[in-house]
């Protein structure tokens, strides 16, 4: 396929552009929820207009009340909510939380919630330091009919707002992966604010009871359950990465072509038109492999799984170069909290932790390639 957007994508693209940068803007959400010290780091009536918009159901069948589109559409979503740094739940709950739950009979319980934008679903994979899902260790024992789970999830992202938690656990049989609500009871959770202002959580497991009704799939199927919801998160946190690095490359352009050092424009110096250049390619390059790797997913391809690791390193180094870079030429007032190319810093880092920074899936793709 090509890589670019086709009419119906494009006029996507533009009604998401126009909404997000409206409802959506830095003031109005990310630096109004952090100053009023909001508890869910997230507008929830945002979230409902993500609804009534039908963005909550790209990735949702037509068939369970959904507009049955691709991966492609929720990544043109993810790239304005990145242009914007809107605080939004969509790529948990739209996007990885519903590729999981395709196909099982957990859709009927929870897609109507996401549809109609009073759900919010949250991934706890993470046990460590860092995105290691080869390395859970989280049990999940047989009691009665159902299970009960024990250990620790940590950078669970809308983890203290969500209404339900995809759990990733160690059955007898395998990897399982439980959809736990919030009122669990023995779920201890502990809300932490993270480096972008939005607020993740520690989840700690004393005895949860769950019945058989909460396993997604199958008990012991997990890992195809836990590779859906991955790849769409990866992707997604691609283009929202590809976003970030836009707008931060937007912002110090646009300061390049006002700020006057010596009498002259800063951005006559040709040192800094070589670097915007480079960044620009560095960028499309970026934006290009995302694109990619959804159109791999859309079309159930064998190769997108290593297409997803490669826009997620891409995205990710691309957009770290895009708020260093902003940051540097932006001088001093770079570094003030009063300019917002800081705060696109703040997100980069925490996308590109999210589901695996650039050194993880640089090794991911070296170990299926046999290195």
């Amino acid at each position: 396929m090509p890589l670019y957007l086709n009419d119906d994508q494009a006029m996507l693209r533009d009604t998401a552009r126009g909404f997000i940068a409206a409802e959506g803007a830095i003031a109005k959400q990310l630096r109004h929820l952090r100053d009023a010290g909001s508890k869910d780091g997230l507008g929830r009536d945002l979230w409902k207009q993500f609804a009534e918009m039908g963005f909550t159901g790209i990735l949702i069948d037509e068939g369970d009340g959904g507009l049955g589109l691709g991966h492609v559409e929720a990544g043109i979503v993810l790239e304005e909510i990145g242009r914007n740094l809107t605080p939004s739940p969509f790529l948990t709950s739209a996007v990885a939380f519903v590729a999981a739950l395709k196909g099982t009979a957990l859709r009927e319980r929870w897609y109507p919630g996401i549809l109609s934008g009073e759900t919010v679903a949250a991934l706890a994979i993470d046990e460590g330091a860092k995105h290691r899902p080869d390395s859970i260790a989280m049990r999940a024992e047989r009691s009665g009919n159902g299970f009960r789970l024990s250990g620790a999830k940590q950078f669970v992202v809308h983890g203290a707002s969500a209404d339900v938690t995809l759990v990733a656990a160690r059955t007898d049989e395998g990897l399982t992966l439980f959809a736990v609500e919030k009122e669990a009871r023995g779920l201890d959770v502990e809300g932490v604010r993270l480096a972008d202002a939005s607020i993740g959580a520690r989840l700690a497991f004393d005895n949860v009871e769950v019945d058989a009704d909460a396993v997604v799939g199958e008990v012991g199927g997990g890992e195809s359950v836990l590779a859906r919801a991955l790849n769409a998160g990866r992707a997604g946190a691609a283009a929202e990465l590809v976003g970030v690095g836009a707008a931060a490359m937007d912002m110090t352009v646009g300061y390049l072509k006002q700020r006057k050092q010596f009498g002259r424009l800063i951005g006559e110096f040709q040192a800094l038109q070589f670097r915007a250049a480079h960044l620009y390619s560095e960028l499309e390059i970026a934006r290009a492999a995302t694109l990619k790797a959804q159109q791999l997913l859309d079309e159930g391809d064998s190769g997108a799984e290593a297409m997803v690791s490669v826009a997620k390193a891409k995205a990710g180094r691309a957009a770290q170069l895009a708020v260093q870079e902003g940051v540097q030429m932006h001088g001093g007032i770079g570094m003030t909290d009063e300019y917002d190319i800081g705060l696109y810093m703040k997100r980069d880092r925490v996308l590109n932790e999210l589901f695996g920074d650039p050194a993880y899936h640089a090794d991911k793709l070296a170990r299926m390639h046999g290195y």
